[in-house]
């Protein structure tokens, strides 16, 4: 062995690297994981150059004298997606997609090439598929292919030879678990591969002002598959989720340096591929014409927008010692403190009880806005009291009963609105000055909420 090349070990499952083997790694407790795998010098290339950004030793500045580019976007031809990215494609970004398999991350990233296309040069690079499949689903979809540049390719240093010649704007990589780069001494889809692959493009893309998007596989449970480090590389990491009933798909950011986190797009499954859905407000409530108890609607905030879901909850006799509480797209621990709230502040008791609460369409609920909606759901099954499908209700529940201010009250209101909903139980900081068409009542404690219900 060179006296210069250095071996770490690491585990294949979550990446982490040890000085010397071990059995258990203690990172993610799984066992006969760590390999041994041989590494480069660190900031060198083969020839013995410093391998940076730019391909030169780098210059420190003083940050106060660092120029300021403006970030020139451009639109991906998808309104949804352009919405998930905000605002669309930065050049010199690094894209990360991932999902389950069948979820449709390969067909909207076609969808989206094929549009772009037409616009700025594109390299589409597949190592999954050949390129006779990828042309019949394109021909399925009735897909503009025209102008899309096609490879088939999975050897990193054969795509940037190519990348130099046709000089894309915006390169695919269909992905980066097949990809590998020659130096690395591992096999493709191993930690050293998908690390090293990814960085290598990341600098190359970086260069040259080069968009990249990357579609990374998911493991079983649903965290993108290979190192951590990954995550790190990428600037915009985004997941595509299928809901309940597999006609629509969820396109939600987890880490995105050009624009919000969380911002959700909304897509429905069709012969011709991904389709955007301009209302996703409507698709999350129930067309039931009877109403029934326990059902009750609430407005949530996705990213920049309102969001419209139904919330239901069952209340019956327990028929064990141990009353069970079992919420689905809400965390069970908030509904446990919100059924201690409505026991000490309603005078409701439910302790013999057991509680189910399910948010409709597989929406899953990330902040408290709906705890009003949750409480008063619960109430409603308790007392087999059918609520209003005309009424809507948002508010945080505080411990002592009092009803909190969400954030973009009078937004949520307009929405409800909008869907012709004609009254709101919200807090009352978030009542507006006047909102026509919708009457409001603000409340501040729970009791008040109580009685505008019962």
């Amino acid at each position: 062995m060179s006296k210069n090349k250095k071996t770490a070990f690491v585990c294949g499952d979550c990446g982490a690297d040890f000085p010397k083997w071990q059995g258990q790694c203690s990172a993610c407790k799984s066992w006969n994981t760590i390999t041994q795998v041989n590494l480069g010098r660190a900031g060198a290339s083969r020839n013995g150059r410093y391998e940076g950004f730019s391909g030169v030793c780098p210059e420190v500045k003083i940050l106060d004298e660092v120029e300021i580019s403006e970030e020139t976007r451009f639109s991906s031809g998808i309104q949804e997606l352009d919405r998930v990215l905000g605002g669309g494609f930065v050049p010199g970004s690094v894209i990360l997609l991932g999902g389950d398999p069948g979820a449709g991350k390969s067909t909207i990233l076609l969808q989206t090439m094929c549009i772009t296309a037409r616009q700025r040069p594109v390299l589409y690079v597949s190592g999954e598929e050949s390129l006779p499949q990828i042309a019949g689903r394109a021909k399925r979809l009735g897909l503009p292919t025209d102008k899309i540049k096609m490879l088939a390719e999975t050897s990193v240093e054969k795509v940037r030879e190519i990348a130099e010649r046709e000089k894309p704007e915006v390169i695919v990589i269909d992905s980066i678990q097949v990809m590998y780069v020659e130096d690395a001494d591992s096999a493709p889809g191993g930690v050293t591969q998908v690390r090293e692959s990814a960085a290598c493009l990341t600098r190359y893309v970086k260069n040259n002002g080069i968009v990249l998007l990357m579609i990374g596989h998911v493991t079983k449970d649903q965290s993108l598959a290979g190192p951590m480090t990954l995550s790190h590389i990428v600037d915009t990491q985004i997941m595509l989720s299928s809901t309940d009933d597999s006609r629509y798909r969820l396109m939600r950011t987890t880490k995105n340096r050009f624009g919000p986190v969380n911002e959700l797009g909304v897509f429905v499954m069709t012969e011709k591929g991904l389709k955007e859905v301009k209302n996703p407000s409507a698709i999350f409530l129930s067309s039931a014409e009877k109403t029934s108890p326990g059902s009750l609607i609430s407005v949530l905030w996705e990213g920049t927008r309102p969001l419209l879901v139904e919330i239901q909850s069952l209340v019956v006799d327990s028929q064990y010692g141990n009353p069970r509480r079992l919420g689905i797209g809400i965390d069970q621990n908030r509904i446990a403190m919100l059924l201690a709230v409505l026991t000490k502040h309603g005078g409701l008791v439910v302790a013999d009880q057991d509680v189910f609460v399910n948010v409709v369409g597989g929406i899953r609920v990330n902040e408290t806005s709906a705890d009003l909606a949750v409480a008063l759901a619960v109430v409603s099954s308790l007392r087999s009291i059918c609520l209003s499908r005309e009424l809507i209700v948002f508010g945080e529940l505080g411990l002592s009963g009092e009803i909190r201010p969400v954030p973009n009250g009078e937004t949520r209101i307009k929405e409800a609105a909008k869907h012709g909903f004609k009254k709101a139980i919200v807090p009352r900081a978030n009542v507006p000055k006047g909102i026509d068409g919708i009457e409001i009542i603000g409340v501040g404690q729970l009791s008040e909420a109580l009685d505008a219900i019962l």
